[in-house]
């Protein structure tokens, strides 16, 4: 395995695409945007140079992996001679269908179809190939080139082989593998969003402040990131998608959105990408202040 497509050049994507191409692998970067590519690759940049200054690796370290990494808007050239096509397009069950049918249809046969999926089914999307043995979970952490987990997760017909060749391979890129099966959240989202959600409902009661809910949990519980702070970095429209897969998979009400959560994604307020959440982002995380929203 050595030809290595990621489709989706965000926040994830590129991630993903940074880290395969510094261990060696020759990365094909696709999007449907060009300008969204051209970012994408100035983030691998800064994040590399980030990586350099600290003595990671070296300036021929960060040559070759830019070099490594080509970029393209056409899915099905960029997925031709792929030995594994990893899917990071926003976390939309049909839009990710849809992806996976334009994989499938186009990737070589032998190629292995992976997800970065945070909640939605394997086994559904992998329905939606001719080749469901060869479908599995990669769910990768934010920010990908510095957290070591890898979640794989097995759909209902992932092959034993496809497990072990991902397991593998994960390893190959530094990463540490922990398997899940195919259920709502798997293990990372069904754990961490509850939690998230119940600091949503603890703010929206009036329990506590913002501050005052990061900081309990912070040095109460040994977090490093408080829950509200933590939302607003994982993007609080993927916090209510994730939510409405796990309500909607349970049927449980304790899963339910928080109404908050649901206004503030209405609003726009989606966390740092939008630059306001349950902090201000507008100056950078170094500026880091309470919304106006939620001062009391």
């Amino acid at each position: 395995m050595k030809n290595i497509a990621v489709i989706g050049s965000g926040t994830m994507g590129n991630g993903i695409a940074h880290v395969f191409a510094q261990n060696g692998f020759n990365v094909n970067l696709i999007d449907i945007n060009e300008q969204a590519l051209e970012k994408a690759l100035a983030v691998i940049n800064k994040n590399l140079d980030r990586q350099v200054n600290k003595g990671r690796i070296d300036e021929a370290g960060k040559e070759s992996t830019v070099a490594n990494i080509t970029t393209t808007t056409d899915l099905k050239s960029g997925v031709s001679s792929s030995d594994l096509v990893i899917e990071a397009a926003t976390e939309n069950k049909e839009l990710k269908m849809n992806i996976f049918r334009d994989m499938d249809a186009n990737a070589p046969a032998n190629c292995i179809l992976a997800t970065n999926t945070s909640s939605i089914s394997i086994t559904e999307l992998a329905a939606f190939t001719s080749r469901p043995e060869k479908v599995i979970g990669m769910h990768f952490m934010n920010p990908v080139p510095v957290m070591k987990l890898v979640e794989i997760i097995n759909g209902y017909s992932t092959s034993e082989q496809v497990t072990k060749t991902i397991y593998d391979l994960s390893i190959e890129i530094g990463k540490t593998p922990a398997m899940a099966n195919d259920y709502p959240g798997f293990i990372a989202n069904r754990i961490l969003m509850p939690m998230i959600n119940e600091a949503i409902w603890t703010l929206h009661e009036g329990v506590g402040g913002v501050e005052e809910i990061d900081t309990v949990m912070k040095l109460g519980m040994a977090h490093p990131m408080g829950p509200l702070q933590l939302a607003d970095f994982i993007g609080l429209d993927v916090c209510l998608a994730i939510l409405n897969v796990l309500h909607d998979g349970f049927g449980n009400p304790k899963y339910a959105p928080c109404p908050l959560l649901v206004n503030m994604v209405n609003s726009g307020n989606r966390g740092v990408k939008s630059g306001n959440g349950f902090y201000n982002w507008t100056h950078g995380t170094k500026d880091l202040v309470v919304s106006e929203s939620f001062k009391r």
